[in-house]
């Protein structure tokens, strides 16, 4: 059966400055070994069934009828220093569909060759990063947060070239709302190019925010929506990794999952990323990172502001109230974790001190919240006391709420996708052995569920599992 997508493609009828076409470079062999078969039906793509023509299609060497493939050109700030020209250095926009429920969805290849914005980079993916990013962004959308999803897997049948040495490459299909990012306005405002900033704020109104009346209300609600996205990566344990203003979409979706990673012990100054030396993009400074990527944001705004001075004190407020919504967001969302549904200041203070009895004690992340539910958080303390002195408090105040156990089982996962666990995953995929795979995909896509069966993959790493460092892949 032919493979059908309903192309509609709107970012391609911007301005060329915008993008630059090209078709993906073809790969020797490719291979399918991830088929995301209930987000194709949501996408309303049909006839999935021939893997070696999903194979070719989704590797880049046959475009389907109606694509428009295409590398965004971009700007950013990484690791505080702005780059004024980035873009899809290994990334392909295909093109868009509209969903089933008619929200327009972004289909990209990564991993599919150089662009004109590689920067001397191969422009290709291998197969640990591709899987990681699929494990992962699935786990966070079956958590319930915004994010981009993982559509398909090839492998390329080719070796990409890495420390150490030669890895097995593949291209991963992702789904986006969009990928207009804080970095695609920085673009076009380094250049003082106002036409194309204009052009790019019209589309982005009229993509997300059609209800939005002018720049200040743009800046708002992508605020708002960047609150919550932050709050909720915290809830559950999750560190970006690499928040610079190129990874910060518009649209309020995780996006990027280059070197990210979930807590296994609670610290609030953890840090994952092999490329984050100096830890600004620590767990526990995201919030901080994530308000001053907005202040970029809210400075590639103001040439669109007729009365410039104004706009800046405008926009300036919008920014300086944002760490307060911040707050909020985390006071309802850690409050839901230990059992209360409408959070209050002093109950705030009751999870930020577990929360520190857990740092000093190293206790498990994920598995101390989900051990409010049946008794087993305080196994997570190296000394119970520390945990038992907490609860105390802490029972007499849920003992007040109508049904604290089903507040926190919707708020606390049991399962998430561990380092150690994701690691094996990928070396056992690199084997050929996709088995790993297969079960944390079906584990992740219920981590509310008890599943007894899949208790192993609920357990903290041993000392030897330990993943001290993850990688970008590039």
């Amino acid at each position: 059966m032919t493979l059908v997508l309903a192309f509609d493609n709107s970012y391609a009828q911007l301005p060329p400055r915008f993008y630059t076409r090209q078709s993906a470079v073809p790969v020797r062999a490719p291979r399918l070994v991830a088929w995301n078969t209930a987000l194709a039906a949501e996408l309303g793509i049909a006839g999935g069934g021939d893997e070696a023509a999903l194979a070719r299609i989704f590797a880049g060497n046959e475009a389907p009828e109606g694509a428009t493939p295409l590398a965004q050109v971009y700007a950013g700030h990484q690791f505080g220093g702005f780059s004024p020209q980035l873009g899809d250095g290994r990334a392909l926009l295909l093109g868009e569909v509209v969903d089933r429920t008619g929200q327009r969805r972004d289909i990209q290849l990564k991993g599919s060759g150089p662009t004109p914005y590689s920067r001397m980079g191969d422009g290709r993916a291998w197969l640990g990063p591709v899987l990681r990013e699929y494990v992962v962004s699935e786990a966070m959308h079956a958590l319930g947060l915004p994010t981009t999803r993982a559509l398909a897997a090839v492998e390329t049948g080719e070796p990409v070239y890495r420390e150490p040495g030669a890895l097995p490459g593949a291209v991963l299909t992702r789904v986006a709302a969009s990928h207009l990012r804080v970095g695609t306005f920085q673009y076009f405002a380094a250049r003082r190019d106002i036409e194309g900033l204009r052009a790019l704020y019209d589309y982005t109104v009229t993509r997300h925010y059609p209800q939005i009346e002018g720049p200040a209300h743009l800046l708002a609600e992508v605020i708002r929506r960047q609150a919550r996205l932050v709050a909720q990566w915290l809830s559950v344990g999750f560190i970006h990794g690499v928040m610079n203003t190129d990874n910060t979409a518009i649209s309020g979706e995780t996006i990027d999952y280059g070197p990210c990673a979930f807590m296994d012990d609670y610290h609030p100054q953890t840090v994952f990323s092999s490329i984050d030396a100096h830890g600004r993009y620590a767990y526990d400074n995201q919030p901080h990172v994530i308000v001053w990527n907005m202040a970029q944001f809210a400075t590639a705004l103001v040439p669109l502001m007729p009365d410039q001075d104004a706009a800046i004190e405008e926009f300036t407020a919008l920014v300086h109230a944002m760490p307060e919504r911040i707050e909020t967001e985390w006071r309802r969302l850690f409050g839901r974790k230990i059992g209360i549904e409408n959070a209050s200041a002093g109950d705030a203070a009751l999870a930020a001190d577990l929360l520190a009895r857990m740092a000093e004690g190293r206790a498990d992340f994920t598995n101390t919240f989900r051990g409010l539910l049946d008794g087993t958080a305080r196994d997570q303390f190296v000394e119970r006391d520390a945990f038992d002195t907490w609860a105390e408090g802490w029972r007499a105040r849920i003992a007040r709420e109508r049904d604290p156990e089903a507040v926190m089982r919707a708020a606390n996962p049991a399962f998430i996708p561990r380092n150690h666990r994701v690691e094996q995953m990928i070396e056992a995929a690199v084997a050929g052995d996709f088995a790993p795979f297969e079960r944390l995909m079906d584990v992740l896509s219920r981590p509310y569920d008890d599943q007894p069966d899949a208790a192993d993959l609920r357990r903290p790493p041993t000392a030897s599992e330990v993943v001290h460092a993850t990688f970008c892949g590039t």
